[in-house]
């Protein structure tokens, strides 16, 4: 049975999914399961950054004044087609009220 996926809605009426349910999703196909792991950091940082911003309620209008940056540079970032900075990542963090922890593990 297909699990049918949630959609939320921002203040302004906005319908939006979770990353995590949208990739829990696509993660049932073994060639884009692949291909994620090898991306896989870089996609937990926009998953994370768009779970944040859409549980705040945010657009990407209302995080890019808040960061300093455009709301086109919020979409690119947000489609997978930058490589973020730290000092990017940092900034969105604080505008939404988050903190930026990076961890190394074995």
């Amino acid at each position: 049975m297909k699990k049918v996926i949630k959609k939320c809605k921002t203040k302004n009426g906005t319908e939006f999914v979770l990353f995590a349910d949208m990739k829990r999703e696509a993660m049932r196909d073994p060639e884009f399961k692949k291909a994620y792991d090898a991306l896989g950091p870089k996609y937990a940082l926009i998953g994370a950054m768009m779970d944040a911003r859409n549980k705040n309620g945010m657009t990407q209008a209302e995080i890019a004044h808040r960061a300093g940056t455009t709301q086109s540079a919020i979409a690119r970032f947000e489609a997978g087609r930058t490589n973020p900075t730290l000092e990017f990542a940092s900034r969105l963090s604080h505008a939404l009220g988050a903190r930026l922890e990076i961890r190394l593990s074995k």
